[in-house]
C-alpha cells in the first residue's frame, strides 16, 4: 500500500487491533500503508469512543461561527424575490456577494427566471374526432433555386422577401391527430375560411361533424369573415390567451413535424414543386406515419371507417 492509502472501516479495526495486541506503532503504521500521524488519529478516536470512533464522518464542522443567520437568509431571499440584484442586497445588507451568491443557490433564485413560477402542464385530448379542430397559420419564403446553404453560390440569388411568401394554412383534429394543410398566397380571414370549409365538408363525408376550432389571436382568426364562416357552419370558436401558443399546442407541434419532414427534408427548386409533395406527404403523414401519441398508430386509424367512407378519404 502507498503512504497514507485510505483506510475502510475494517482496516481501521485491523490496525487498532494490531496495536492493541502490543505491536510497535511505527511498525502498524508502515505495514498498513499511513503515517504515523494518520495511525495516531484513529487510536485516539477509538480510545475516546469506541468502536464508533472507526467509523466514517461528514466532513463539515462542528460549528460554524461565521455561518449567515436564518434571520439574515430570509431577508436575503425576500429581497431577492422583490426582484433585487445581487449588489443591491450587497449593499443593503453588508453581506458579501459570495455569500449572497451561495444563499440564492441554495434557494433556486440564481437565475431571473427562477423567480417566475413554472406554468404546470396541462395535457389534454378530446375523446371523439371532430370535438376540436386546431387551425395555424406558418409563413414560408418562397424559393425560385437551390438555396445556397446547399449549393455554396451565393451570386444571383434572390432574397426571399423579393420572391414574397408563401402561407401555409393547417387543420388538426384534437382527437384523431388526422391533419390537413394547404398553401396559399396570403393570410386573410377569407382564406382561413375557406380552409376551414374544406376541412368541415372533408371530415362531414367521412361521417364526423366538427363543433369546435381553436385558433389563436392572429389576423385571419379575428377577421369577420373568419367569425361569420363558424357562425354559419355552426362551430363554436376557441381562441388561445394571448402569448400562450401551448393552448394551441397540437398545431404548433404539427407545423413543427411539416417542416422538418417536408418543407426542409430535402432541397426543391422551387416552391411550386415544394407545395406538390405536400399533398403527398399529408397522405403519408394520416395513413402511414406512427404516431407517438395513438401508441404509433397512424390518425386515419382513429376515425375507425369501413366501407365506401374509408375508400373516399383514401382516395
Amino acid at each position: 500500500m502507498h503512504k497514507n492509502a485510505r483506510l475502510t472501516p475494517k482496516g481501521r479495526e485491523l490496525m487498532v487491533g494490531r496495536l492493541e495486541a502490543g505491536q510497535h506503532q511505527q511498525d502498524v503504521a508502515q505495514a498498513m500503508g499511513v503515517s504515523l500521524t494518520t495511525l495516531k488519529k484513529w487510536l485516539r478516536r477509538y480510545r475516546a469512543e469506541g468502536p464508533a470512533g472507526l467509523l466514517d464522518r461528514s466532513c463539515r464542522p462542528r460549528c460554524s461561527p461565521r455561518q449567515l443567520s436564518s434571520q439574515l437568509t430570509e431577508q436575503i431571499i425576500g429581497l431577492r424575490r422583490q426582484r433585487r440584484t445581487g449588489r443591491f442586497i450587497c449593499g443593503r445588507l453588508g453581506v458579501s456577494a459570495a455569500s449572497i451568491s451561495r444563499v440564492l443557490h441554495r434557494a433556486n433564485l440564481s437565475r431571473w427566471r427562477d423567480l417566475e413560477p413554472r406554468v404546470p402542464v396541462v395535457r389534454y385530448q378530446r375523446e371523439h374526432p371532430g370535438e376540436l379542430l386546431h387551425l395555424d397559420v406558418k409563413k414560408l419564403g418562397r424559393i425560385s433555386q437551390i438555396g445556397h446553404r446547399i449549393t455554396g453560390v451565393r451570386t444571383g440569388r434572390l432574397r426571399a422577401h423579393k420572391l414574397g411568401w408563401d402561407f401555409v394554412h393547417v387543420a388538426i383534429d384534437d382527437a384523431s391527430r388526422v391533419a390537413l394543410a394547404s398553401v396559399a398566397t396570403d393570410e386573410r380571414g377569407d382564406t382561413a375560411s375557406a380552409l376551414l370549409k374544406a376541412t368541415v365538408a372533408h371530415f362531414r363525408e367521412r361521417g364526423i361533424r366538427i363543433q369546435r376550432v381553436m385558433t389563436d389571436n392572429g389576423s385571419p382568426y379575428v377577421s369577420h369573415a373568419f367569425r361569420d364562416t363558424c357562425r354559419d357552419l355552426g362551430i363554436r370558436h376557441l381562441r388561445t390567451k394571448p402569448y400562450t401558443p401551448r393552448t394551441n399546442g397540437k398545431a404548433e407541434r404539427f407545423i413543427q413535424t411539416c417542416l422538418r419532414e417536408w418543407a426542409y427534408a430535402q432541397a426543391y427548386p422551387t416552391s411550386a414543386l415544394r407545395t406538390t409533395a405536400l399533398r403527398r406527404w399529408i397522405h403519408h403523414y394520416n395513413w402511414h406515419r406512427p404516431h407517438s401519441a395513438l401508441q404509433s398508430a397512424p390518425p386515419i386509424s382513429r376515425l375507425r371507417l369501413e366501407g365506401n367512407n374509408l375508400l373516399k378519404l383514401h382516395t
